[in-house]
């Protein structure tokens, strides 16, 4: 049941990949807000990231654990790929960020998580890896390679989630300012840049799931991840309801003015709107602004990890023993039908049968290029 699940979730990530590079997103968007289905989506994101981290170090420590394929661990470790993935790619659209509902405060936590080990990484971010791994230890090293790239997708949805700041819940802003001084860690990524690093006096970056080198007439570009973070900034200090909110203090104040060291002349020029940042800190290196105003507040908190970690207290090494002895040992049979229900999500037919129908001119019915930008509904071949 819960593979067949985890199908399901892989294919909307498909079909959502598929629907934004040809712009017809509209469709899934509007069928996961109508059936209230980003709250399930991160409800699953959240159940699998405790899984990861109470279940799976036990099952690592079994002795008598010695599976004959790794592929059933590895599915459920991709499955918190998949999920935040699909978030990243939806979560562009404010009704989507809306239709989370209460379930946005335990996402907006889930990002500070992720983002939390991002800042925490060295500047290359890589262990030495053993020249033989044994199945644990190549579980586990695939598992820190995959939490790096899916800290990579908190942080985009982070920032899509900053786009919304005048629609959120007053308890997501707080919590997002004043429970885990969001902005403050930011500065933290703009200054130790986890995705960006030096070997052998050579300056690389991750882009697109991969390190590249990057060659020196590229190397003060603005990448997609540095563009991330700067806009969440942007987004979080100078909206006015987030001033108003925000603790100035002498921490605070700090830690954000280091943001000017950052904000050259060639970086504003690739994202204009940092000229309003550079003004904004400007004002705040000569002045003191008020502390925000103590108003009584009946906060909201999640709900979704606090349920699960107090459902499943005490519980973890019966539950890795169970998982061992009736999901992660399956049959040769099984493992083969697994493998094929596999193939088959990922083959060129279902692809194809996902990706949407290219899209045409209301007027004489050809394939059109071109998106009406009033309605966003509408195309046509021509203006």
């Amino acid at each position: 049941r819960w593979l067949r699940q985890h199908e399901s979730v892989e294919k909307l990530n498909m079909h959502a990949i598929l629907s934004a590079s040809a712009g017809q997103e509209q469709l899934l968007t509007e069928l996961l807000v109508t059936y209230t289905k980003i709250p399930v989506l991160v409800g699953e994101l959240i159940s699998v990231e405790i899984w990861k981290h109470k279940v799976f170090p036990v099952l690592c420590r079994l002795e008598d654990f010695k599976p004959r394929s790794t592929f059933p661990i590895y599915v459920v470790l991709y499955h918190e790929a998949s999920i935040i993935n699909l978030l990243e790619t939806v979560f562009f659209y404010k009704e989507v960020c809306e239709s989370a509902e209460d379930s946005i405060l335990d996402l907006i936590d889930y990002c500070h998580r992720k983002l939390t080990l991002l800042a925490a990484r060295s500047a290359k971010g890589q262990t030495v890896t053993p020249a033989v791994l044994v199945p644990p230890q190549e579980l586990q090293k695939q598992a820190e390679a995959m939490e790096f790239e899916i800290a990579l997708k908190a942080l985009s949805v982070l920032r899509f989630i900053t786009d919304q700041v005048e629609s959120l819940p007053l308890s997501a802003l707080t919590r997002m300012l004043s429970t885990h001084n969001l902005p403050c860690l930011l500065v933290e990524l703009v200054e130790h840049c986890p995705w960006s690093c030096r070997e052998a006096g050579k300056l690389k970056k991750f882009e697109n799931g991969t390190w590249h080198e990057v060659p020196p007439e590229d190397q003060v570009k603005m990448t997609k991840l540095d563009g991330q973070v700067w806009i969440a900034l942007l987004n979080l200090l100078l909206s006015p309801e987030c001033q108003r909110k925000y603790h100035f203090d002498g921490f605070n104040r700090n830690q954000l003015l280091k943001l000017r060291v950052f904000l050259t002349d060639v970086l504003v020029d690739q994202l204009p709107n940092l000229v309003e940042m550079q003004r904004f800190l400007s004002h705040l290196a000569v002045t003191e602004p008020a502390p925000p105003k103590k108003d009584l507040v009946l906060e909201q908190v999640p709900v979704i990890w606090d349920h699960i970690l107090k459902k499943n207290a005490g519980k973890w090494e019966a539950i890795a023993k169970h998982q061992v002895k009736h999901v992660f040992s399956p049959t040769d049979e099984e493992l083969k039908l697994q493998a094929r229900r596999w193939a088959e999500t990922y083959s060129l037919d279902m692809m194809e049968a996902l990706a949407p129908d290219k899209p045409r001119c209301r007027v004489c019915g050809t394939e059109a290029a071109k998106r009406c930008s009033r309605c966003r509904n509408e195309w046509y071949c021509s203006r």
